[in-house]
């Protein structure tokens, strides 16, 4: 008899360990160190979930989290979002995430977009809506009106930076969100008391400074071009800058601008319209934005690429000068490009 017990003891302890091991113990198959569970509005969020895991290789035992889901009330609280699932995690906190609703946000980084279908496609690829609602909404100037901003200048209220929210959220929401966060960024560092000092709007500021977010990779020189046009805008002059006609014909690829591209008719077209485009044409770094707002006062009304193509730019204040520096560097250029053509059919000769 006392056999007996001890065999049953040993079953039951076995039994224990075997469940102990199947609840509490490493679940997750999948060799990423992490895998997310969508649930999305309007479908039973359980039957989402449940789908998921019986698809998607995600943990060894899905009997076993079927069969506790329910007593443990895991899907009680959940609401649309995306839940995240590490690598070697048990079922006991896979419910546990579930039951607590603990939704894993995702991490947006904004850099440079130039135009709505950038910002649709980037909300597209990391949350629930789809590029092309995504599209609709950002290109139609009633729903812009939540933000405060048209088509022209709904790229203001993007301050590129890194920005957390939850996957379901809606493009709506994800708009306001930003505006609030640009907000946030002009009441900092005297900001508005800067923009109005150079007698210009933070549109204006915003606008200004994607030109010269355009113009140069080289943070130390962007307060010169700043300045350049800056005292092009208040002395009447075209402020005459290229990257505007590559925005105008929706060209980024760009590597020259050419004489009859010039008369390209367009609003953003600086050579033919003076002042400032109707909004901006990419998304302005906050060291961008800033380098308008702190420009030094300088005579300059003329900037062009130095020859020794270093990135940096000769800064000028009459154009006999400018159109000096410019011959120099065309020459380089010309030079450049010359030298790579006879390179690359030496090259070929060679094969």
């Amino acid at each position: 008899m006392k056999r007996i017990l001890g065999i049953a003891a040993l079953v039951i302890l076995l039994l224990a360990l075997i469940t102990a091991w199947l609840v509490f113990g490493p679940a997750t198959i999948f060799s990423n160190k992490i895998k997310y569970i969508y649930v999305r509005d309007g479908i039973d969020a359980q039957a989402q979930i449940e789908k998921q895991l019986d698809t998607g290789y995600t943990v060894r035992t899905v009997f076993v989290f079927k069969l506790l889901a329910r007593p443990a009330k895991a899907f009680s609280r959940i609401t649309p979002g995306r839940f995240e699932i590490k690598k070697g995690e048990s079922i006991f906190n896979i419910l546990r995430t579930l039951r607590n609703n603990h939704q894993s946000p995702v991490r947006l980084v904004i850099n440079k977009l130039r135009i709505p279908q950038d910002l649709a496609k980037i909300i597209g690829k990391n949350f629930s809506t789809d590029s092309l609602q995504a599209l609709l909404f950002l290109t139609n100037t009633d729903s812009l009106q939540t933000a405060g901003v048209d088509t022209n200048t709904l790229m203001t209220i993007i301050i590129p930076d890194t920005y957390f929210l939850n996957w379901n959220t809606s493009t709506k929401k994800i708009l306001l969100r930003l505006k609030d966060e640009q907000d946030n960024f002009w009441d900092k560092d005297g900001r508005l008391q800067k923009a109005e000092a150079l007698n210009l709007t933070k549109l204006q500021v915003y606008t200004l400074a994607s030109i010269v977010e355009e113009e140069t990779n080289k943070n130390d020189e962007k307060g010169n071009i700043a300045s350049v046009y800056i005292n092009r805008l208040n002395s009447g002059m075209p402020l005459a800058a290229d990257p505007t006609i590559k925005f105008a014909l929706k060209n980024f690829a760009l590597k020259r601008i050419y004489y009859g591209q010039l008369n390209t008719e367009s609003p953003y077209n600086t050579y033919r319209n003076k002042g400032l485009p109707p909004g901006p044409i990419c998304t302005p770094s906050p060291a961008t934005i800033d380098a308008v707002l702190n420009a030094p006062k300088t005579d300059y009304l003329f900037f062009v690429a130095k020859s020794d193509f270093s990135g940096y730019h000769q800064f000028t204040s009459n154009f006999a000068e400018h159109e000096k520096y410019a011959k120099l560097y065309q020459q380089a250029l010309n030079e450049e490009i010359a030298k790579r053509q006879l390179d690359s059919l030496n090259k070929t000769l060679q094969h």
